[in-house]
């Protein structure tokens, strides 16, 4: 198979890094940037992780160009402004989001159609340290799949895989969204309510609890929205996790920018209404992060 066009739509942890790694391995890769800084923006990417150290060249456009995949990597309380990059949807071959949360999925295939985009989550420590230089410093970098994507990405998650990363096709698509959410929404919401790593909130009796019953909460949503996930294995994945391991809304929060509350807490809290499934934990820190969010906006001011 000829190497693959790919964009990145939203070239900030995720993106840099995916975008990175699939230059590395020989696709052609354009990264989608304001206009405001695209002469400036660098040509190569630099990736420092825990696999390696990654140079690779990198195009740059203010519009996603026609590609065979449009990775689209940014928060999801920028998602609707970015969309306005795509100004030739038939150009984009398959677009596979790597949103945190499940809400986008729906917005996008309303937009693009449904065989257009391809569901897929990523999990990791990502970061940009400055424009075309990024960092992941998890031991682990886990790229899931629905295996819709099997024939277009095969080849892409095998390279992927030999540099290092779990890469994986689902193919139930509620276990695959859910199975992220149900570790990703508990404990970014309990470090960013407690403004402690993961090792911190894990070491206080009040903190862990809240976290655990939050994890509770969300595999019975997700059981009842039809996804396979085991409590058990998502507590214990949890204690393996870095101990100085910050979750992305937690940074969020302490540069008082908006976390990606809804995307992440809104799932739960709202199939867990239609459900009658009590959520009570993640409402309560959910509550916790809003209030923060206020006073971390304020200070910042």
């Amino acid at each position: 198979m000829a190497p693959l066009k790919h964009a990145i739509l939203g070239v900030g942890g995720v993106g840099g890094v995916l975008g990175t790694l699939l230059a590395h391995l020989g696709d052609s890769v354009t990264a989608v940037v304001r206009p405001a800084v695209l002469t400036a923006y660098p040509e190569r990417f630099h990736l420092k992780s825990t696999f390696g150290t990654f140079d690779a060249p990198v195009s740059r456009a203010a519009e996603v160009p026609a590609c065979d995949v449009l990775w689209i990597t940014v928060k999801a309380t920028q998602l609707e402004t970015a969309l306005s990059s795509i100004t030739n949807p038939r150009a984009v071959g398959k677009i596979v989001p790597l949103l945190n949360g499940i809400d986008h999925l729906s917005l996008l295939r309303a937009r693009y159609g449904d065989d257009s985009v391809i569901a897929a989550t990523i999990a990791g420590e990502m970061e940009r340290i400055s424009a075309g230089q990024f960092v992941h410093s998890t031991p682990f970098l886990r790229l899931h799949v629905a295996s819709a994507g099997r024939t277009l990405l095969s080849s892409t998650l095998d390279g992927l895989s030999k540099i290092g990363l779990e890469c994986r096709f689902i193919d139930a698509e509620p276990t695959l969204m859910w199975g992220k959410l149900v570790f990703l929404a508990p404990f970014a919401l309990a470090t960013t309510a407690a403004g402690r790593t993961v090792g911190g909130v894990l070491q206080d009796p009040v903190w862990r609890g809240l976290a655990e019953s939050c994890v509770r909460e969300a595999c019975a949503v997700a059981a009842a929205e039809g996804a396979q996930v085991d409590v058990n294995v998502v507590l214990s994945f949890a204690g393996k996790a870095p101990p100085g391991m910050k979750s992305s809304m937690q940074k969020d929060v302490e540069q008082g920018k908006p976390p990606e509350l809804d995307a992440i807490a809104g799932p739960i809290i709202r199939q867990g209404r239609a459900h009658g499934i009590d959520v009570s934990a993640t409402r309560k820190l959910a509550d916790i992060v809003e209030t923060r969010t206020r006073t971390s906006s304020k200070s910042n001011d």
